[in-house]
Formats: C-alpha cells, structure tokens, sequence
C-alpha cells in the first residue's frame, strides 16, 4: 500500500475546515500519487494511473474525496475519477467526438442541436474530472468565449425566436464566478422570448459549497423559470451537504432534476440504482435520464451495452414506482431530441 502520510490525512480533512468553494475547487487533487497516496491504494495501480493521467489529466476535489473508501480499488466513487490502464486501449469505435459536437457549433461557445433550445458553454473548466466524460477531448480552448464572442452569442439567441430555453452547460458552468453568472442571466432576462434557464453541474455535488449565498440571490432573483440539471451516478455521492445544497437551490425557486450514465463497475446494476433513485428522492431531486454510455475514446472499460442497459431497466422498472425510473436514452447524433432505449 502506498503509506499516507500526516500531511495527506490533514488534507483529507481539508473540506472540514471551513473552506469556501474556490479554495475547495483550487486544492482538488490533481496528481494521481497523490490521489493512491491519501486513500491508501496500492502502488501497482500508479503507471496505469499515470499513463491516463497523461491523456486526462485527474481532478478530484476533496469534499468528494472524503466520500470515497480508503482503501477499496473498486469504489463506485474512485472508479468515476481513477485513471486505470485500460484508458491506453484504443479498440475500434471509440472516439474523440462521440456526439459529433463539431458539427453543431456554429460559433464561439454556443451549441445548437435542438430547435427550442441552446447550449451555451461557459466554461471548459469542471471541478471534478470525470473518467468517461463524452467531452474529454474536446478542445475548450477554441470555444473559450470572448467578449466579442458572448455578444455574437446573445444576438444570435435575441434573433432566433424559437429558442425559448438557455441551458448553461460546459465545462461546469458553477465554475465560474457568481458575478460573471449574473450578468449573463442578465442578458438573458432581456430576451423575451426565453422562458426557461437550464443549468447542467455537477459542483453541487462534488463541492455542495459551491450552493452559496452569492448563488442563491442571482438564481432566485430571476425572472426565468429555472432547472438545475444534477449528475449523480450512485447513492453514496449524497451527503448531508449536498442535501442541503439541493434544498436551497429548491428554495430558490429551481426545479431539480438527475441525470446519469450507465457505467460498468459503477451502477450496473438495478439494485444499485434503486438505491440512487431513492436517495435522490430523499434529497428532493427527481431521476430524470440515465444515458446510455457515449463511446468516447479512452473510456470503454465503462461501456454496457444497450441490450444489457435495457435488461437492467426493466428490472428496475418492477423494483420501483415510475416516477422514481430514470428514461433510458441514448444521444444519436443528427437526432432532433434524445432516442429512448425502451424495452
């Protein structure tokens, strides 16, 4: 076992210490040693680690740290966040660009595939790296939206009188600070024709911190209807802080929603997401998708087929009431709405 050290048992514990989300995001780990070091994990698993490492680099920010076992290489936790060696493998059909995003980005930062709706990327940065994220590869750096950018981008939403729904997407979009938030909801309240503001993150769940007073006020003081778009993949992710986090965002007037992936090792199993549907609900947040695994390059020792993705689906169909069951869907490129995966 990799020894951990006083310094990295102190570290551990940094999230208890008060710190406040930009501390917690600018301390998240980001060596894979450090990660093996802190939870005890055996050195065999370093080479592996680094050589993904090298392709994607890790992120893992403590207050989600201190939720993963020590210990225990196959946490459903660590997995989401441990580079392993098969991230080297290059089998046929995984990608760079599974959802051929390219080709729906006419302009710096602004994504649309749908005809309602826009996808505005904020940011490229995200405070936790996840392994088999579908964007993994894609190159944030020519999509960074400048000043002229974001202009460009609110007049195209001002003359397109179809889009009635923003979604603020990234990167994580919570990783940007509140008072640039602000002034793009701002912008967005002018347009009158948009009704609904989307927000996709996963902040609130790895640094439930990050659910703020500064958050609060802009969120809650807008006019827009408001989703927050949650990505929780197994029931251990939910603590008391990020049920607190979820109350105040409902508190602010949001309506919260689930979305997961299906990932080998992680949730593959119907008992494992009953379990998830049920903390969630707990935690007042309704499962709304579970996508089926986008096969991005890099990532395919996460991969369940979609016949076994049903099979498990429909056990948890007969486990559960419908409204606590996720839609199975897979993202089809080219398609005009996601494609359910019934069965």
């Amino acid at each position: 076992m990799i020894q951990r050290t006083a310094a990295s048992v102190e570290a551990r514990h940094a999230s208890d210490s008060g710190l406040n989300w930009q501390q917690a995001l600018a301390t998240a780990i980001n060596r894979p040693e450090t990660l093996l070091a802190e939870l005890g994990l055996s050195p065999s698993l370093l080479t592996g680690a680094q050589d993904g490492h090298r392709l994607f680099n890790i992120r893992v920010p403590r207050p989600y740290l201190d939720r993963i076992t020590p210990g225990d290489p196959n946490d459903p936790l660590l997995r989401q966040v441990l580079p392993l060696e098969q991230e080297s493998e290059t089998p046929a059909g995984y990608i760079t660009d599974p959802l051929q995003e390219a080709n729906h980005t006419p302009q710096q930062g602004l994504i649309r595939k749908y005809r309602s709706r826009a996808l505005l990327m904020v940011t490229g940065t995200c405070a936790i790296n996840c392994r088999y994220c579908f964007r993994r590869h894609f190159p944030y750096g020519e999509h960074r939206m400048s000043p002229d950018g974001r202009e460009q981008a609110l007049d195209t939403l001002r003359n397109s009188p179809e889009i009635n729904e923003v979604i603020f997407s990234g990167g994580d979009p919570l990783a940007v600070n509140d008072q640039l938030l602000a002034q793009w909801v701002s912008a967005i309240e002018a347009i009158p024709h948009i009704r609904r503001l989307r927000i996709h993150s996963r902040l609130p769940v790895v640094i439930p911190q990050r659910v703020d007073d500064q958050l609060i006020t802009w969120l809650g003081g807008s006019r827009l209807q408001k989703v927050v778009v949650l990505h929780i993949n197994h029931a251990r992710e939910i603590d008391d802080a990020v049920k607190q986090a979820a109350q105040r965002l409902q508190a602010a007037g949001a309506t919260l929603l689930n979305q997961s992936v299906i990932l080998r090792g992680v949730n593959d199993s119907a008992g494992t997401l009953a379990d998830l549907s049920e903390a969630l609900f707990d935690a007042d947040i309704l499962p709304y998708y579970l996508h089926a695994f986008d096969p991005v390059a890099g990532a395919a020792h996460f991969d369940v087929p979609d016949d076994e993705a049903r099979a498990i689906v429909a056990e948890l169909t007969a486990q559960l009431p419908g409204f606590l069951v996720p839609k199975l869907v897979r993202e089809i490129p080219g398609k005009p709405s996601k494609t359910p995966l019934n069965f």
